[in-house]
């Protein structure tokens, strides 16, 4: 039964081959993998995120292990769009899966610019606007308060035709409005969720262990908060939904897709397997299969939270 189930996902207007892709900042530009993994066989590679001009990031120590997970305070260190354009996208295009680039901006001109500098660019499926970097200043503030994240967005609308992801942080009260005003101003689906703003100190030495004091946790330590935010933005928007934080087995997966998530995005386990994916892939039709699924579709959001029956109510069981 598994060599008839469908894997393919619609993300709005994005059409992915799998719900498995792999999340920005933690598969390169898809070149260093490449001896390693498969990639003609993923769902979608996000490359890591770029900025209008090159940034340094920064200060190191630039990651610390946690129980559990990795603190990263990267600071978006890349070359730039231009570099990109000339240097990275040539080769992504040749892989096979949808490339769906992450942008950053200082503010929402600069998304606006590389939204339009990307609508031009031949072999770009989407964009996923990072909204949500707790690592760089400004950043973060996109995705904590509902009218500047309706902003970006709407920006980004009107420069690009391409399909719009925006990913949102973890690191404020309620998600749900952000969630619903990224839906409202355009986007065609939300990536759920960045890293969580975290803390790692050296007590003997008495100091933090990052160069930039704070970092965002990631790893299997922030599923559980990951799973939390799909669910809820799930049940408050209609637009598709990729999952992710600390997915690392087919077991994740499906925890994800179950709460309502559409596709997932595999971050950390990258760096300490990276061949997780294609043994996920591998797995993904017989689990699905193991619902009665036929296809990727028919598993999204089907959680039961209604009570189970006691064995006592309604009589004696017979």
């Amino acid at each position: 039964m598994s060599e008839e189930v469908q894997l393919a996902v619609q993300i709005g207007r994005l059409h992915l081959p799998n719900p498995i892709l792999v999340a920005s900042g933690t598969f390169g530009y898809a070149r260093e993998m490449e001896g390693v993994v498969e990639l003609a066989r993923l769902g979608g590679i996000v490359p890591k995120t770029i900025t209008l001009q090159p940034r340094r990031g920064n200060i190191p120590p630039r990651t610390c292990e946690t129980p559990s997970g990795m603190l990263n305070s990267i600071g978006l260190d890349n070359d730039g769009v231009e570099v990109f354009l000339k240097r990275h996208l040539p080769y992504l295009v040749t892989v096979g899966p949808p490339i769906i680039v992450s942008i950053a901006g200082k503010g929402p001109q600069e998304f606006i610019e590389l939204a339009a500098r990307l609508d031009k660019a031949e072999g770009v499926a989407a964009l996923e606007l990072n909204l949500s970097c707790p690592n760089v200043s400004g950043g973060i503030d996109f995705s904590t308060d509902p009218a500047r994240c309706r902003q970006v967005v709407v920006g980004v609308r009107q420069a690009t035709g391409l399909p719009i992801l925006a990913k949102l942080t973890p690191n404020v009260t309620d998600l749900v409005p952000v969630a619903q005003a990224a839906a409202e101003a355009g986007a065609d689906g939300l990536t759920l969720i960045n890293t969580c703003l975290g803390m790692a100190v050296d007590w003997r030495r008495r100091r933090p262990r990052l160069g930039n004091i704070l970092g965002g946790l990631s790893g299997p330590a922030i599923k559980p908060i990951a799973l939390r935010a799909v669910y809820q933005a799930a049940r408050a928007v209609k637009i598709p939904i990729i999952g992710a934080g600390g997915i690392a087995s087919i077991e994740d997966v499906m925890e994800f897709l179950v709460v309502g998530a559409s596709a997932v995005q595999i971050g950390t386990a990258n760096f300490y397997d990276p061949t997780v994916s294609m043994r996920i892939l591998d797995a993904l039709p017989s689990a699905l299969a193991e619902l009665g699924a036929c296809s990727v579709a028919e598993v999204v959001g089907v959680l039961q939270t209604e009570p189970v029956p006691s064995a006592t109510e309604g009589g004696p069981r017979r």
